[in-house]
């Protein structure tokens, strides 16, 4: 494991997020990829969820959902979301706010392609986030996707990705008797050079 002084070191925070990244990889039993995703509704309400980050580009975070969900309609409205990473074995934390744009091409038809076929096939069969009858006419609506598009479906309309370009990114490392380590990585708009500090824990 790298050494405490040196996990902060860096000059780029997304290639910094990689290696926190990689090294929850190594020791998270279960989704070291799991973000709280943070939206807000039309009357500024929040609302969070767990997705899974699919990739940390060199300069976003992106993840996939469906643009008819409640999250997608959200982002969709406000243009803007943040999350969090919480790897527990390393007890560390990456917190990100940002502003948002679609990914609905070549990108997203790449990832929808790799994924398993059932959850491609459950990709059109749900429409996530609405009411739903019973589990019973979830899974006959599967079956009729299924008999529909066959076993290669191209990529819903309606499903695709989000790429995040983040304002701020804060880096926040457990420490003892709460003297927890806090790096805040900030600018005022995309392309602008990243502003560094040291938080109090």
């Amino acid at each position: 494991m790298t050494d405490r002084k040196d996990i902060f070191a860096g000059e780029n925070p997304f290639e910094l997020a990689r290696s926190w990244l990689s090294e929850a990889e190594a020791s998270e039993i279960n989704d070291p990829n799991a973000i709280a995703l943070s939206t807000v509704d039309a009357d500024g309400l929040p609302n969070v969820r767990m997705v899974l980050l699919k990739s940390i580009e060199d300069d976003a975070f992106v993840f996939y959902t469906n643009y008819g969900s409640a999250k997608g309609q959200e982002i969709e409205q406000s243009g803007k979301v943040a999350f969090v990473l919480h790897s527990k074995s390393l007890r560390r934390q990456l917190r990100v706010r940002g502003i948002v744009e679609k990914e609905d091409g070549e990108v997203a038809d790449a990832y929808y392609k790799s994924r398993g076929l059932k959850s491609r096939l459950g990709a059109w069969a749900s429409d996530q986030s609405r009411p739903l009858e019973s589990r019973a006419a979830l899974v006959a609506k599967v079956a009729k996707v299924t008999a529909t598009h066959g076993i290669n479906p191209e990529r819903p309309p309606f499903w695709g990705g989000f790429r995040i370009f983040p304002l701020e990114v804060e880096f926040w490392a457990d420490g003892d008797h709460r003297l927890h380590d806090r790096f805040r990585w900030r600018r005022q708009a995309i392309g602008d050079t990243w502003e560094i500090s040291r938080l109090s824990p």
